[in-house]
């Protein structure tokens, strides 16, 4: 049986926000220490102490925002222990990862120096935890104030001329757990009280965000929109795919054809989260004025034997890809609501795209897809009738999840991911609303085990190559998709 869709390129649905393909660094593990930063005196080549084959790696990625320094390590950050001659800066114990102890080399400048060199844009998350209302309000000052002021002048001090722009600012960190252990009506009074301080200097725009929800704590979001609404432009959302219980989450590689379809049904609830805590928030802001941010997203898995337990790093496969794939098609269908997402976490931890040993780097499955889907960043979200085949052991899962956007160049784009690990997909699309013909290419992520994944030693073990398994012809596409694979097709008009 083959899947149907149907793209009604004339039907638009939306705009698909570049920022639903952001990331998140937080001080945790080799995110930072290795990951990012090398320093300046480094053998590693690097421009101003950021490594060079990362950065380059991640502008051709098209990373459009990044999210720092947390994570629970926001919440007992001073950011003025960050600041200053290097040599002089505190030195901290980082008590929720690891136990290790900071330098505090990376601190706001080298942040808003690398958002500089990769032209996205920073998200800073707030100490509200162990914070204060004016160590935050001083914190933005320091950053974007271009007048006469103490923060303004140890910023010039520091060797930074002119401010800098930031839009996006997180008031807080999950603040519901390792950010305060608060309640929802406790949090929504400090909300209120610290965003109040965050003050708007000269034509720098702030763009608040609240502490959201855990996974379905629909409570939350409700006392939230309700107590805090209209002093807030974002809530966050917080969900991780965790395919067994916490103590054992199970492993990265090695897992069971079992352990894929928790996995991916796991993956499949964002949707419901998504749909639910939207509908909250629906009934408070029904101009969708506010962002629902999914700020940490992604799989979560035992670490890697023989590495620290509070560094979380975790190898990439194959099946990562495809929760990346999967999760990020829903992103697009909710793209009225949703309009940021940054998946956890950029480097060396967790759900990374970038992995680093020294001085080599490997590109993991993960980052494929988001180079892959950097087509959709702006793109208009096409309308879509979809009538997939089932999967899974039970059939409980769609075998075909699929996006379809009009880029700016008008440029059609189908991205397509086929769940099941044993069997290839048929799928029939129609194309409706189109002007003339059409040609097309593709491209397409698969592997040959379905814990398929790049090391060191194979760095290009699982990359994406041309795909041409399928035949245009009078407004038709018949595709066929191999098992577990991510697959985006190009259309070009004449």
């Amino acid at each position: 049986m083959a899947s149907r869709v149907v793209v009604n390129a004339d039907r638009v649905k939306g705009t698909i926000n570049r920022n639903i393909y952001g990331h998140f660094s937080e001080h945790l593990g080799r995110c930072i220490y290795e990951g990012l930063w090398v320093g300046e005196d480094s053998p590693i080549p690097n421009t101003n102490g950021i490594r060079n084959d990362v950065l380059e790696a991640l502008k051709q990625m098209k990373i459009p925002v990044l999210r720092w320094p947390g994570g629970c390590f926001a919440d007992e950050y001073h950011w003025k222990d960050g600041v200053g001659p290097r040599e002089k800066r505190k030195r901290m114990v980082n008590t929720h990862w690891g136990g290790v102890i900071e330098n505090n080399h990376f601190g706001t400048h080298e942040f808003m120096m690398l958002c500089e060199l990769l032209g996205c844009e920073p998200y800073i998350s707030g100490n509200v935890g162990s914070g204060t209302v004016q160590e935050m309000s001083e914190w933005v000052e320091y950053i974007t104030f271009d007048g006469e002021s103490p923060m303004a002048n140890w910023r010039r001090e520091n060797g930074r001329e002119k401010p800098w722009r930031i839009k996006y600012w997180g008031v807080g960190n999950e603040n519901w757990g390792c950010g305060g252990n608060m309640r929802a009506e406790y949090y929504a009074d400090l909300y209120r009280q610290f965003q109040t301080y965050l003050r708007n200097y000269g034509d720098n725009k702030l763009h608040k965000i609240a502490c959201g929800a855990n996974t379905a704590d629909y409570h939350w979001t409700e006392v939230l929109m309700k107590q805090a609404a209209p002093f807030m432009h974002g809530l966050s959302l917080h969900y991780y795919t965790v395919p067994g219980p916490w103590e054992k989450k199970g492993p990265a590689t090695g897992f069971t054809t079992d352990e894929w379809w928790v996995t991916l049904k796991k993956a499949l609830f964002m949707d419901e989260l998504v749909t639910k805590h939207s509908a909250i928030m629906d009934v408070y802001d029904p101009d969708k004025r506010i962002d629902l941010i999914v700020d940490e997203w992604g799989t979560w898995y035992d670490v890697e034997p023989g590495t620290n337990p509070g560094f979380l790093y975790q190898q990439n496969s194959i099946r990562d890809a495809l929760v990346a794939g999967a999760t990020l098609h829903i992103f697009h269908r909710h793209c009225d609501r949703v309009r940021m997402a940054n998946i956890a976490q950029l480097v060396n931890v967790l759900q990374s795209v970038i992995l680093t040993e020294g001085e080599r780097m490997l590109l993991t499955p993960t980052y494929h897809v988001f180079n892959m889907f950097k087509v959709h960043q702006d793109a208009e979200l096409l309308d879509t009738w979809e009538s997939v085949e089932r999967t899974g052991p039970e059939g409980e899962l769609p075998k075909v999840s699929v996006s379809a956007s009009r880029a700016a160049d008008g440029k059609i784009h189908i991205s397509l991911c086929n769940l099941d690990f044993e069997t290839g997909a048929s799928v029939d699309i129609e194309l409706r609303g189109l002007n003339g013909g059409v040609s097309a290419t593709g491209t397409t992520l698969t592997s040959d085990r379905i814990d398929g994944h790049n090391t060191f030693d194979e760095p290009e073990r699982v990359k994406p190559v041309p795909f041409n398994g399928f035949k245009l012809e009078g407004g038709r596409l018949d595709v066929t998709l191999p098992p577990m694979s991510v697959t985006v097709l190009e259309l070009t008009a004449g």
